[in-house]
């Protein structure tokens, strides 16, 4: 008698885990609430992540023309050390007459190229404008 229990303990015990395997191996794939809640999951991280990912573009436009406009001030005070007048570098070839080589493509005031410099200069005090692909601009004076 004292092995009964035992044996009827055992028993249950493999009932259960037959029952077990048998309810795992009939059940495949992943049901409808479960496939939602992956897929608000995602919606609500695609939310957050996209409004911080646009406009980066722009940003980085905006940041290759201010730093155009710095080449190309710094080639114009290079200059100015040799002529000693900025409206005699305010050209690209006046630049390169004097060593100073910017690497940016020039443009002027009306034009206004995108990812250009323009460069307005009087004796005494010059204007650098960078322009960006994004339709910004960006102005160094002195």
């Amino acid at each position: 008698m004292a092995d009964c229990p035992s044996r009827s303990l055992h028993e249950s015990e493999s009932g259960v885990l037959r029952s077990v395997r048998v309810r795992m191996q009939t059940e495949s794939g992943f049901s409808l609430l479960e496939l939602l809640a992956v897929t608000l999951i995602i919606g609500v991280l695609a939310a957050i992540a996209v409004p911080a990912f646009m406009g980066q573009e722009a940003k980085g436009q905006d940041a290759s023309a201010k730093s155009n406009a710095r080449n190309v001030a710094a080639a114009v005070e290079s200059c100015y050390t040799d002529t000693s007048r900025y409206d005699e570098c305010d050209s690209l070839l006046e630049l390169e007459a004097t060593g100073s080589q910017p690497s940016v493509p020039l443009t002027d005031d009306v034009e206004k190229q995108r990812d250009a410099v323009s460069i307005t200069a009087t004796a005494d005090t010059y204007a650098v404008v960078g322009y960006s692909a994004s339709d910004s601009s960006f102005a160094i004076t002195k």
